[in-house]
């Protein structure tokens, strides 16, 4: 597949508004990462090699309170596990002749939320240089927020930047809260997630875990919980 200039800088415009959202996001994670240790290369190759906000979050949590290698696999799989739902989709719309490496390319480029949705938006065959030219403007919003945000991490005094803090979570509220409204029973699983979680910090067997633990753990349960007591209707279209 030869080089298509108009395709990867039409993928570069649609990729400007999603690298100014990552940046201010990725900005609060840099403070995370900050607090968990990380020097500003160390959180911005981070960045560049995990484009994931909850995934990379959760293993900066788990390098803070000094989990485990297995914990950190097992916590990132667990999380980041939607997006082999989107592989999946975006493999029924790449050309059977894409080689190898583009399929490879494709799958680290437009498997986020963001690049996922404006990648399969469009008509027809995905062409992988649309992806790669909005991957390269969103990435550098990402990674540079992340590097800024260890940066004031590091300058800025402790109670400002537990401030900053707080917005990673605003984010993660604003990720779950629209679901909420719209389902009851995503509304009673989060109360019940966060009910579980704060528990488990005061049971015998379960404080004595690491966080990574305590979160592998609890998530495995109430998604199979969940899963067995509320199925997910399946409609046959056929």
């Amino acid at each position: 597949m030869s080089f298509d200039k108009s395709v990867f800088k039409e993928g570069n415009k649609d990729g400007i508004p999603i690298g100014l959202g990552y940046f201010a996001v990725a900005f609060s994670l840099g403070i995370a990462a900050s607090n968990a240790g990380l020097t500003a290369f160390q959180a911005g190759l981070s960045s560049i090699l995990c484009n994931a906000s909850a995934g990379q979050y959760a293993g900066y949590t788990i390098i803070e309170s000094n989990g485990t290698y297995l914990e950190m696999v097992i916590v990132t799989l667990i999380i980041n596990a939607r997006y082999l739902l989107m592989s999946f989709a975006l493999s029924q719309r790449v050309e059977k002749n894409t080689s190898l490496i583009h399929r490879l390319l494709l799958g680290f480029t437009a498997i986020t939320d963001e690049l996922f949705a404006i990648a399969i938006s469009k008509k027809g065959n995905i062409n992988p240089y649309y992806s790669y030219g909005a991957f390269i403007v969103a990435s550098f919003g990402w990674a540079s927020g992340t590097v800024l945000g260890v940066i004031a991490g590091n300058l800025l005094p402790n109670r400002l930047v537990s401030a900053f803090s707080v917005l990673l979570f605003g984010m993660f509220l604003a990720v779950i809260i629209p679901p909420m409204k719209q389902n009851k029973t995503i509304r009673a699983i989060v109360v019940i997630s966060f009910f579980t979680s704060f528990v488990s910090s005061y049971i015998p067997v379960l404080s004595n875990l690491s966080d990574g633990t305590r979160v592998i753990i609890l998530t495995i349960a109430l998604s199979l919980i969940a899963a067995i007591l509320f199925p997910v209707e399946v409609i046959d279209n056929e």
